[in-house]
């Protein structure tokens, strides 16, 4: 007995943007700024997330709430 085709769900799917690491610094003359938090456990090099009510590594689960 055949299986029924499977439904595709693509249309459905809300296709994120990627972030890239070039949007993360900032240069200015002859110096780099970073953007984005860096997380304090991990160290420099590993960005933190920034969302409405919180900033979390993506690495290590570090999260500081914002206060509002």
């Amino acid at each position: 007995m055949a299986a029924a085709p499977a439904k595709k769900k693509e249309a459905a799917k809300k296709k994120k943007g990627s972030v890239q690491k070039k949007d993360a610094y900032e240069v200015s003359g002859d110096k780099v700024t970073r953007k984005k938090p860096v997380c304090p456990k991990c160290g420099a090099g590993v960005f933190m997330a920034t969302h409405a009510d919180r900033v979390s590594c993506g690495k290590c689960g570090y999260t500081e709430f914002k206060k509002q």
